[in-house]
C-alpha cells in the first residue's frame, strides 16, 4: 500500500498516459514542488530526465517513471546511511530543537537496537526539564533500555552523560544514547553545553554518532531551526520523524543535499517499532510507486 506521504498518487495519472508531452513535464514539476523537493532539486531532476528521455528517444511514460526512480535513488545514495556503532560502548548523542520528537525517537531507537540483540542504556542529560526526564524514562523502558537519570534537578548535563558512559563501561552495555537539551536561554549557551558534554564523554570513549532529529512535517522551517546544531554540534547523521503524516517526501532528498549529512533513520508512525534504518531504494519505491 502506498504510504500517505507518497508522490505516487500524484504521479499515477501522469504515468498512465499514452505518451510523454509538455503537459507531462509541467505536471511532473508541479508534483515534485508539491512534495517539497524545492525548486533547485526539481529543476535539476527535470533537466536530467529530459536529457535521458532525449538520449533514449522514448515517448513511453513507463520509461520516464523508471528513470525518475533511478535518478532519485542515485541522488539519495550519494551519502552513506549506515550507522557507525562498532565501538564498545558506541556512544550516540541525540540533538535537536524541542518538539521534534527527540525523546520518543530515543525510545524507538532503543527498541530498534534491542530488537537486534544490542544492550542499551539511555542518559537523561536534558536535566532542566523534569517532565523530559520522566517521558524519556517511560520511552526507554518501552524500548527495553536502562536509564541513567539526573540525581537532582538541574544536575550538570555533562555529569549525567559521564555517569551513563561509566555505567556502560562497568556493565558491558553495548550502546549509549544520550538525550540533550533542545533549548536554553541562548543558542550559544546550548552549543557550549553540547561541547562540554562532548569533551567529557571523549575522555572516556569516542563518540560514534551525533544524530540530529528533524520533524519532516516542518520542512525547510525545521531545517532553519536546526542550523545551529549542524554548524556547531558535529552532526554525523539525520533522523527524520513524522514522515507518515507528511506529503513532503521530497524533503528527504532536499535536506540531505542541502546539509551534506546522510539520513540514517526514519520514523513513519507513533508506535515503538516505527523507527527504521534509511534505505534509499525502499524509500524511492514508496515515494514514486
Amino acid at each position: 500500500m502506498a504510504s500517505p506521504w507518497s508522490l505516487s498518487g500524484a504521479l499515477r495519472g501522469m504515468f498512465s498516459r499514452k505518451t510523454i508531452d509538455e503537459d507531462t513535464w509541467t505536471d511532473l514539476e508541479d508534483a515534485l514542488i508539491s512534495a517539497d523537493f524545492g525548486p533547485d532539486i526539481t529543476d535539476a531532476v527535470i533537466e536530467e530526465l529530459r536529457a535521458s528521455v532525449e538520449r533514449f528517444r522514448t515517448t513511453d511514460p513507463a520509461d520516464l517513471k523508471r528513470m525518475l526512480r533511478e535518478t532519485l535513488e542515485e541522488r539519495l545514495a550519494r551519502l552513506d546511511p549506515t550507522l557507525t556503532l562498532s565501538n564498545r560502548p558506541a556512544v550516540v548523542l541525540v540533538v535537536g530543537v524541542n518538539g521534534v520528537g527527540k525523546t520518543t525517537t530515543i525510545g524507538k531507537f532503543a527498541k530498534f537496537l534491542t530488537t537486534y540483540g544490542r544492550t542499551v542504556v539511555v542518559g537523561a542529560a536534558d536535566t532542566f526539564r523534569a517532565a523530559a526526564v520522566e517521558q524519556l524514562a517511560t520511552w526507554a523502558e518501552r524500548g527495553g533500555a536502562q536509564i541513567v537519570r539526573p540525581q537532582q534537578h538541574g544536575q550538570d548535563p555533562a555529569s549525567v552523560a559521564f555517569q551513563t558512559v561509566e555505567k556502560a563501561q562497568r556493565e558491558g552495555i553495548e550502546i549509549v544514547l544520550i538525550d540533550t537539551a533542545g533549548r536554553l536561554q541562548t543558542k550559544s549557551g546550548l552549543m557550549d553545553e553540547l561541547s562540554k558534554i562532548r569533551r567529557v564523554i571523549e575522555k572516556q570513549a569516542p563518540i560514534a554518532e551525533v544524530l540530529l532529529v528533524l520533524d519532516a512535517t516542518t520542512g525547510q522551517n525545521g531545517l532553519n531551526q536546526a542550523e545551529a546544531f549542524i554548524e556547531h554540534a558535529g552532526v554525523t547523521g539525520l533522523v527524520l520523524t513524522k514522515l507518515d503524516g507528511s506529503a513532503k517526501g521530497g524533503f528527504v532528498l532536499a535536506v540531505q543535499e542541502k546539509t551534506g549529512i546522510p539520513i540514517k533513520l526514519v520514523g513513519q508512525g507513533e508506535g515503538i517499532g516505527d523507527l527504521t534504518g534509511f534505505t534509499p531504494h525502499v524509500f524511492v519505491q514508496n515515494l514514486v510507486g
